[in-house]
């Protein structure tokens, strides 16, 4: 058995601390080799019934990315339109998107019907397949904030619209459409937290039966 010495407790503690959204990104151009080894961090992940359940799609060529961009915008506009008053002008004033900026973009799928894993786990809950992307997400998030890199989960999406625009299969499910790259600035505080839009929890919720 591996033991992990207190120092090492201690960076992993600090970096889930700095793991933060990242929504304001320097457009510098992210290494290849560096971006490969963050993108490992899928290879181990554990998922449902070990069936690697998670579809990546680069948002490369100009087109895609404009799509991706547009159906933000109609989706942000429709949800301030949710809002009234003085929680609709705070809401405006959110960055809520780094997809103007961010050099690396991917849209991150599960496949509902791969073979691999033969069910096993997802007969009773087959939404854990979806949970098993998102798991393997947050180790993707880790590795790259380790990195100095900062990610950003765009969820203000239509993902119909975008499925259609990708062309992907029907069987995937949109999870979430990340935003990657060299953030302009970190902090240890939820960007919603420092702007006043809602506060993080001091203790956890937790109920005994």
């Amino acid at each position: 058995m591996t033991e992990f010495t207190e120092s090492f407790q201690n960076d992993l503690a600090q970096l889930m601390r700095w793991r933060r959204d990242v929504r304001s990104f320097r457009t510098d151009t992210v290494d290849e080799a560096l971006l490969s080894e963050c993108l490992d961090a899928f290879l181990m992940a554990p998922s449902v019934g070990l069936s690697e359940p998670w579809r990546l799609i680069r948002i490369h060529s100009a087109a895609a990315r404009t799509a991706a961009f547009e159906n933000y915008k109609i989706a942000n506009a429709d949800a301030l339109a949710g809002y009234a008053g003085e929680k609709a002008a705070h809401y405006s004033k959110l960055k809520l998107s780094g997809m103007t900026d961010a050099p690396v973009q991917f849209a991150i799928y599960c496949d509902e019907t791969t073979p691999k894993g033969h069910g096993l786990g997802a007969a009773t809950m087959p939404e854990m397949r979806r949970y098993s992307v998102v798991g393997a997400i947050n180790l993707f998030w880790l590795a790259a904030r380790a990195r100095g890199l900062g990610v950003g989960w765009v969820s203000i999406l239509d993902p119909e619209q975008l499925n259609r625009d990708l062309e992907v299969p029907q069987n995937w499910s949109l999870v979430a459409y990340l935003c990657v790259g060299y953030p302009q600035a970190m902090s240890d505080t939820p960007e919603l937290e420092t702007v006043g839009w809602e506060a993080r929890r001091q203790e956890l919720p937790l109920e005994t039966r």
